[in-house]
């Protein structure tokens, strides 16, 4: 059963190259509020491998919220992967801080059953690059989640950034749980956007143990002034709605707009929670299956760009 009042919204455009695709999931609307539905590690639906170009170029182009990670390799650049060991991901053995680039360069992508993809293996250089050349909705965002710290960065690795990401800074944000690395990857690069990961370290588990979460809140902003968005994982931002506080308006308050991360199935539990985020205002939900999270939410046969969700939500009968 579909939620009462739901209506699709559209992008401004689109199209990848000369196919429309009217079902890409970019978004939902609840009570006049736009939470954009992030596709996690460039994935549009549950099945997709991760960090493919192929959909990272379709995400782009049609308007979408696309989160890849980043870590260091060997000659201080950054390959477009999660794990710093490549066997599980790559076609390729080592860990990523002793490979070289041009080693780097030669790896595919695994399927997630492990099967080898005819997708490269990306480099930040070699992505900016690509994007660079493609038509580039403008309501698109990649988002660049640096997943090492400040110890990790020296001045060849922050120039090597800076140099890729400075002619797709408008639709690019960098994301990093460590403040400072943020700063040192962002204060090179005019125009690009800013986010902050407060929620590494224990420090989820730590704020709800303490029950002070009004001084979390003034802690992540103070620790990162320039970040427009901050990333909470939902836990927190359910736990504390749990207990009367809603961590979204805090953050409101100090104009930082929020993620919350991340739903990896769009299972009924998920989708319960997706829908008290929204009701919530997060402006983001960050899941793996963007189309299953957006149908369900719909009550769709397949996921449209944007859903006006109004009255209650009966998407599963519940």
């Amino acid at each position: 059963m579909a939620s009462a009042g739901i209506t699709s919204r559209l992008p401004r455009s689109r199209t990848v190259g000369e196919v429309t695709d009217p079902t890409a999931p970019t978004a939902v609307i609840h009570d006049g509020h736009t939470t954009q539905i992030k596709w996690h590690r460039a994935r549009r639906r549950a099945d997709d491998p991760a960090f493919t170009t192929s959909r990272i170029i379709e995400g782009m182009a049609v308007g979408a919220s696309v989160e890849v990670d980043l870590v260091l390799h060997a000659d201080r650049g950054f390959a477009v992967l999660h794990d710093r060991d490549v066997a599980h991901a790559t076609t390729g053995t080592g860990r990523i801080s002793e490979l070289p680039a041009s080693y780097v360069r030669t790896l595919f992508l695994r399927s997630n059953t492990g099967v080898p993809l005819d997708e490269p293996v990306l480099l930040l250089e070699d992505l900016a690059d690509i994007l660079d050349r493609q038509a580039v909705h403008p309501d698109a965002l990649l988002q660049l989640d640096f997943k090492e710290d400040a110890q990790a960065l020296d001045p060849a690795a922050i120039d090597t950034f800076a140099r890729a990401v400075t002619p797709i800074a408008p639709n690019t944000i960098l994301s990093c749980g460590d403040a400072q690395a943020v700063r040192l990857l962002t204060d090179p690069v005019p125009g690009i956007r800013i986010g902050y990961d407060p929620c590494h370290h224990g420090a989820v588990d730590r704020v709800l143990r303490s029950g002070d979460i009004a001084t979390f809140v003034e802690r992540a902003v103070t620790a990162s002034p320039r970040a427009e968005m901050i990333y909470l994982e939902r836990r927190l931002i359910l736990e504390a709605d749990g207990r009367g506080f809603d961590i979204i308006a805090a953050f409101h308050a100090h104009a930082r707009t929020i993620d919350a991360y991340t739903l990896y199935r769009a299972d009924g539990e998920s989708v319960r929670e997706a829908r008290r985020l929204i009701e919530l205002r997060a402006d983001q939900i960050t899941t793996d299956d963007p189309e299953g999270v957006v149908a369900a939410l719909t009550g769709a046969a397949s996921s449209s760009a944007a859903a006006e969700l109004d009255g209650i939500f009966d998407v599963d009968g519940r």
